[in-house]
């Protein structure tokens, strides 16, 4: 069983373009979230970093509920784990061959 989990999602947020830079503002006060780009139609891609899935829901919910955001949507989601020592080696030390073996 992994230690840990590491959620990498990507949100795409829109606003309406006057609205930009306060939801911008208001979506970096977020300790997990940080904004990686926007554009001057209101889109705003949002890139965060949680603990578990529940987290992810938790930011879209809170996002969604800021003023003038008109919608988020979850475009990425990646987990990324952790192993103890015993089971990483275990891991590691078996075979896995995508081909039948011998020359290729």
């Amino acid at each position: 069983m992994p230690l840990n989990e590491v959620h990498i999602s990507s949100l795409v947020v829109h606003v309406p373009p006057n609205s930009l830079s306060e939801t911008k503002s208001h979506i970096n006060a977020f300790n997990n979230a940080e904004v990686y780009a926007d554009s001057p139609d209101g889109k705003i891609v949002v890139v965060l970093e949680t603990e578990n899935q529940g987290f992810i829901t938790d930011t879209i919910d809170a996002i969604n509920n800021l003023p003038n955001v008109l919608s988020t949507v979850l475009v990425y989601h990646q987990i990324e784990t952790e192993f103890d020592d015993d089971e990483l080696k275990h891991h590691c030390n078996q075979e896995h061959y995508s081909q039948p073996g011998g020359e290729v």
